[in-house]
């Protein structure tokens, strides 16, 4: 593949995420921030199965959309936009990696992100004041592990219920319309199978 192409085919890519998930994020349900999240978003990085451009792709995509954040919760945005779009890149760089056994190539994504997003998330929401559920008695405060514990298991089932759920069909998809060959990967079979 040319440099040309793969700068291009890397920034649609990053356009494309940062776009969605900034959607995702100004949804008023919620569901694309917090401890529980629902990336919409988080389907398009199967394209890292069938191009080496969407590992920097989805990675800057991550760093506009986590950039944006800035302007809702301040400096503390930065740890979003450094950790988040390292979980970002570990999770494309496994898919690409791994991109002949999808089933595998898809748990990069949803293992990076359970396990890097919540090991920082309860540092932004105790400096954004939500670390107390009034309405519950709660006080979390002082809780990290179990914050961390519980973020793993959150940030990982949303992550598995977009990237595969959503995610392997959009795969397929993409296979039958040959991205592969449009990629200039057709001769490294990276369509992948479907196991």
């Amino acid at each position: 593949m040319s440099r040309t192409r793969f700068i291009a085919q890397a920034g649609v890519i990053a356009a494309v995420y940062a776009v969605m998930t900034l959607l995702a994020l100004m949804m008023p349900s919620q569901l694309g921030w917090g401890l529980v999240q629902f990336r919409l978003s988080e389907a398009v990085t199967v394209v890292a199965c069938f191009t080496p451009a969407a590992v920097p792709g989805l990675t800057l995509g991550t760093v506009a959309a986590n950039a944006f954040m800035i302007t809702q919760v301040g400096p503390l945005a930065l740890l979003d936009i450094v950790f988040g779009s390292l979980g970002s890149f570990l999770g494309a760089w496994w898919m690409w990696r791994h991109r002949r056994r999808r089933v595998v190539a898809l748990a990069g994504p949803v293992v990076a992100n359970a396990l890097i997003v919540p090991a920082y998330l309860p540092l932004m929401l105790a400096g954004l004041g939500l670390y107390e559920v009034p309405f519950l008695g709660l006080d979390l405060e002082g809780h990290w592990l179990a914050m961390y514990g519980f973020g793993v298991a959150a940030v990982g089932l949303g992550q598995a219920v977009v990237v595969y759920g959503l995610g392997m069909p959009l795969h397929s998809a993409l296979r039958r319309l040959g991205l592969a060959r449009l990629a200039g990967a057709s001769g490294d079979r990276a369509e992948g199978d479907a196991r």
